[in-house]
């Protein structure tokens, strides 16, 4: 697998997810210009990663049965569509319906990773996951960037518009350089969706990576969620331009990616799982004590970030040493009960936020990754199956 299709389905996967997260740093100035609550203008994430997760049970388990660049391309386009409803959106229901469906059609992402994993060799995969989950953090990361830029320049409308044209350029590109592949399963489309139930019930480490990762991406969710309203107080005082640029902060944790994957390969998933959860957990601890000093907001997303990050890359490298045939549709059961998670703790950290301002957000997130500990004492319980999955 040549380097230069790695980087490029990287960055194909960056583009793509950042739809998710462009609402996150406007969602301040969307509740003023439609006159709604924090807590009112929180359906917008939760409605966005609700339909991604719809759409990673639906959608992305086709590409186990159908050619995939086709559906990659095809989904590019929908997504164009959903985002150029959301710029012309003039009221909260529209916005909230165009988001769902934004979210529904961002699903080639996640069909990217598996099919990285598919076209490299089994001693590469850690490497390979890890680069194009990096492009895909950072994606994640640079997307609040440049939306908080454009938000506070141009207004949130504007920046959905942008989003819609390079969705389009994505799809050209993709078309052109994408290699074609066609899967040789010849289920239906219902047996298929049956086939995924199987899988959840017989497969206890896809259940295990499930809740870690959902409790974790809650968490994250939770945070991120509501950074625009903590930086728009005292002692900050900030707009969207400046919780946008906490993005970049989170970088650093994305570009640790490829080094995590490294280390799953030499070492174990496993192992990095553990400092991923511990990692995550210790940056809430850092939000709660410094969360009202800058310095202690900027270490608290770089451990966040690099936390979360180090769980899903340990998370995915496990999954994808079971047969590459089940690839989509275990993403796509993963991916599915992730942005759960993520739908729960966006909703849950705006309920606190409301209630009990930041410590409450805080509480949310700790509280999240005490489950995903719980979560990982209950993967430990099967380690023979774990071992048995790594060849």
């Amino acid at each position: 697998m040549r380097s230069s299709l790695v980087w490029m389905m990287a960055i194909a996967s960056g583009a793509t997810v950042a739809n998710l997260y462009y609402n996150q740093p406007l969602l301040a100035k969307i509740a003023q210009q439609f006159e709604v609550s924090a807590a009112e203008v929180g359906t917008i994430p939760m409605l966005t990663q609700i339909g991604y997760a719809v759409g990673m049970l639906l959608i992305a388990p086709l590409g186990d049965r159908v050619e995939r660049r086709r559906l990659i391309v095809i989904m590019t386009g929908c997504t164009a569509i959903a985002l150029l409803i959301a710029a012309l959106s003039t009221n909260l229901v529209a916005l909230s319906l165009a988001s769902f469906a934004i979210g529904l059609s961002a699903v080639s992402a996640q069909i990217l990773v598996p099919f990285a994993a598919q076209l490299c060799k089994p001693e590469q995969r850690g490497r390979v996951v890890g680069m194009v989950m990096s492009g895909l953090f950072i994606g994640i990361l640079v997307a609040r960037t440049v939306s908080g830029l454009v938000g506070q320049a141009l207004g949130w409308q504007a920046m959905y518009g942008v989003a819609s044209g390079v969705m389009v350029l994505l799809a050209i590109v993709l078309t052109n350089q994408l290699p074609r592949y066609q899967s040789d399963l010849t289920l239906a489309y219902p047996a298929l969706l049956r086939s995924m139930l199987n899988l959840i019930q017989r497969e206890p480490i896809l259940q295990a990576s499930s809740w870690i990762g959902a409790m974790s991406f809650g968490a994250f969710s939770a945070f991120w969620s509501t950074l625009a309203f903590l930086l728009e107080q005292p002692p900050y005082r900030y707009g969207s331009d400046v919780a946008g640029l906490f993005g970049l902060v989170g970088v650093v944790g994305a570009l640790a990616a490829t080094i995590v994957g490294k280390i799953a390969d030499r070492r174990s998933p496993s192992f990095t799982l553990k400092i991923g959860i511990l990692t995550t957990t210790t940056s809430f601890l850092v939000f709660w004590a410094l969360g009202k000093q800058l310095g202690g907001l900027v270490v608290g997303v770089i451990l966040l970030d690099l936390g979360v990050q180090t769980t899903q890359i340990s998370n995915q490298a496990t999954l994808y040493s079971l047969p590459a045939e089940i690839h989509n549709r275990l993403n796509a059961l993963y991916i599915t009960l992730y942005f759960v998670g993520g739908a729960v703790g966006s909703y849950l950290g705006a309920y606190a936020w409301n209630r009990f301002q930041w410590s409450g957000v805080c509480a949310i997130g700790f509280g999240m990754m005490l489950l995903a500990g719980a979560g990982l004492y209950w993967r430990q319980q099967h380690p023979k199956r774990e071992k048995a999955t790594r060849g």
